[in-house]
């Protein structure tokens, strides 16, 4: 007779050791629609004392837990004469090496790597249950040492522990492996539609700047000629409108653009390298300066801030970060601009400073969004995308952006590059 003809005895009484109620409940759910009768425990240690007053069937514990963890759960199941004749079978979402040695080490039967289905838990249940009884007929303990990674380790284990320990660990491995494969399937096909959707966005783009643009210039064209050619023939009503037509043509036009310029932002090929930021800084500083002398603007800009990352796009962001100081602090008599850099939890934040009009946090959700404004048109030009494109190169670059302001004191924003993680606003120094 196999050992798969062999009839398990009834009642099987199943302890569950896990931490999680939402994965205990699902877990005691499953195995009672099997038939099983279940215990949940939610520690190692409760787990024990349950152990030693039913003596289960088979256990079945989580790894990770408090008080006392799956694997010193098993070590002292399979250390005590009167429960270490319980199957045991570890569920974990660990798949290091060492993991797998520890479970052999506390003489576990079985490894569950998470997630799992519930077709192959009851598959693995089932396969501890009918060996347990060769386990129990063999009783013949293997004593094996092992180096791995310069530690040595001990095992006394049968040999069916080690086999139907190594075995599951084998097939989790391929399973992971299999998962992989789809996903990288899965993710080819994602990209083979990106790169279709990017070439249908080339097209738009070119749509928009060429059959959006001829209409506005007609238009335009059309407005001046009438303004110039027929202007004693018009009072000045119809010269104001004239002039209304042409504003908004132009502002269309210039809405066009600067929705072009994020667009290609967005899909811009990356080129890293090492980019001096203050270097850049100081020519668009200059830049500025050149552009309306008469302005009293100090520029402090800190030497040595170098970044790796694309220079064309962070030439961008720095551009409009100072582009907006220059514009929101054109109010100011004396203004003050200031590019820096400081440290937060280890790593590098870079911040643009000004003394300018500021704005009202309570509107700060808006203002990386395209087209957005938080100040009147009359008021200070712009488009309102400045800042959204600065979000997206700083996000292409692994980084986050956040900005702190107060009416009429100013404002500070600070960016990260290469880092993934989002930072807490800095307090200002």
């Amino acid at each position: 007779m196999s050992s798969t003809d062999q009839t398990i005895p009834q009642p099987v009484k199943i302890l569950i050791a896990e931490d999680s109620p939402t994965q205990a409940e699902r877990l005691k759910y499953t195995l009672e629609k099997q038939g099983y009768l279940v215990t949940v425990t939610s520690n190692g240690r409760e787990a024990l004392r349950e152990a030693r007053v039913k003596k289960p069937t088979l256990l079945i514990s989580d790894v990770i837990m408090p008080e006392m963890d799956g694997f010193q759960l098993c070590q002292t199941i399979k250390s005590d004469p009167e429960l270490t004749g319980i199957p045991v079978i570890l569920v974990t979402t660990l798949s290091d090496p060492h993991d797998v040695i520890r479970g052999l080490e506390c003489r576990a039967d079985n490894f569950i790597i998470k997630p799992y289905d519930d077709r192959y838990l009851l598959s693995r249940i089932q396969f501890v249950l009918v060996n347990s009884d060769l386990r129990d007929r063999e009783q013949s303990n293997m004593g094996v040492e092992i180096y791995f990674n310069g530690r040595r380790h001990f095992i006394t284990a049968d040999r069916l522990q080690i086999l139907n320990l190594l075995l599951s660990t084998y097939e989790a491995a391929v399973q992971r492996n299999q998962e992989l494969n789809r996903a990288r399937n899965d993710l080819q096909t994602v990209n083979a539609a990106l790169e279709a959707a990017n070439r249908e966005l080339e097209s738009f783009s070119y749509s928009v700047s060429h059959d959006l643009r001829a209409p506005l210039r007609v238009i335009d064209g059309f407005s001046q000629a009438l303004l110039e050619d027929y202007a004693e023939k018009l009072d000045r009503e119809g010269k104001d409108h004239l002039q209304r037509v042409r504003a908004a043509t132009q502002r269309m036009g210039e809405l066009i653009d600067d929705m072009l310029n994020l667009s290609r932002v967005t899909r811009r090929e990356m080129r890293s390298e090492s980019v001096n930021l203050s270097a850049i800084a100081q020519a668009i500083a200059a830049e500025l300066q050149r552009s309306q002398p008469e302005r009293r603007v100090e520029f402090v800009i800190a030497e040595g801030m170098v970044a790796n990352g694309d220079k064309g796009l962070l030439k961008v962001a720095l551009e409009n970060l100072l582009g907006n100081a220059w514009k929101f602090t054109g109010k100011r008599s004396e203004a003050n601009i200031q590019f820096g850099m400081t440290e937060h939890q280890g790593n590098r934040v870079y911040f643009m400073r000004d003394n300018g009009s500021g704005f009202d946090m309570a509107y700060a959700d808006r203002l990386f969004g395209a087209f957005q404004r938080l100040h009147d048109s009359h008021e200070f030009s712009g488009t309102g995308i400045g800042l959204a494109t600065v979000q997206r190169v700083v996000h292409r670059h692994g980084g986050q952006i956040w900005a702190e302001a107060e009416v009429a004191k100013g404002a500070t924003f600070y960016f990260t590059l290469n880092e993934l993680s989002a930072f807490s606003p800095l307090q200002k120094s």
